[in-house]
């Protein structure tokens, strides 16, 4: 394949990514969404591109906003997850499909990993041309998934009633841009930032109706289907939607990554002969 670094205006910052194109006929698109505090250049993002060109496939792989946990571009002013919020994550997978059809591509394929999963579903129902979809362990979202996190051991863990009132403490004072430390993964937050992941987060399963391309819905055995609703999911959705669930395998797939690249390549030749 041959990969090109990319930049994207938004207005604030840029997304930045890669932009892989197969040596040969490009028959296809893929949009890869990373997972939360990831990037453009680690997990499904990085080890799905080269198996995904070989079938034709144009892959856009980049950052949203929110991406890594705190990172610095230009200055030494903080961007990153800790910061993220859920319109701008929206917006971003929204400009990235924009930035893709400017240049020709067809409508893409949607491949998203955890946070980036979970974001994909919002995408796809906004964008009803999505001729497929893989959500990677993609998460339930909702209202109450910062209180499932927490209850899990991340994010707030189990201070979580005491860093909510701290975080609309800090927003009503102005201060809603200062980071506040949480006990869990991701370790540091904004305190508007935590407010908006408590009460904007689209629900995977209330969307599910909407859905009507196929999917294919990827967990590891070592993952919650609570967590991970791949099977309420399937139910739910509004087109076909295939679950599988990988043997010895985690959240991020690590030891299982070339069999999880098996299993969407296998997909993607079954589900759309016609592009590869």
């Amino acid at each position: 394949m041959r990969t090109e670094l990319i930049s994207i205006p938004t207005e604030t910052v840029p997304l930045d990514g890669a932009l892989h194109r197969p040596d040969g006929k490009i028959s296809g698109a893929v949009l890869l969404f990373h997972g939360n505090t990831m990037n453009f250049y680690v997990g499904a993002p990085r080890f799905l591109p080269p198996a995904l060109t070989e079938l034709g496939y144009a892959c856009l792989a980049f950052n949203r906003r929110g991406h890594d946990i705190l990172s610095i571009r230009d200055s030494r002013a903080a961007e990153g997850a800790a910061f993220q919020l859920t319109r701008e994550g929206i917006d971003d997978n929204a400009t990235a499909a924009r930035w893709m059809a400017a240049q020709g591509f067809p409508p893409p394929v949607v491949i998203g990993h955890s946070n980036g999963g979970m974001l994909a579903v919002p995408h796809i129902a906004a964008h009803p041309g999505t001729p497929a979809a893989v959500l990677l362990s993609a998460h339930g979202g909702g209202k109450d998934g910062v209180r499932a996190s927490s209850a899990a051991g991340l994010m707030a863990a189990d201070r979580l009633d005491a860093l909510t009132e701290q975080a609309h403490r800090m927003v009503a004072e102005g201060r809603g841009k200062e980071l506040m430390l949480m006990p869990g993964w991701w370790y540091v937050i904004s305190a508007e930032s935590f407010i908006d992941r408590a009460n904007e987060m689209p629900s995977t399963l209330d969307l599910a109706p909407k859905i009507r391309c196929p999917v294919l819905y990827i967990r590891g055995d070592q993952e919650s289907a609570a967590t991970y609703p791949a099977e309420a999911f399937q139910a739910r959705a509004g087109g076909p939607c295939e679950v599988q669930i990988v043997p010895n395998c985690d959240h991020f797939y690590k030891g299982r990554e070339d069999t999880v690249t098996g299993r969407v390549v296998s997909w993607l030749r079954k589900t759309l002969p016609g592009t590869v």
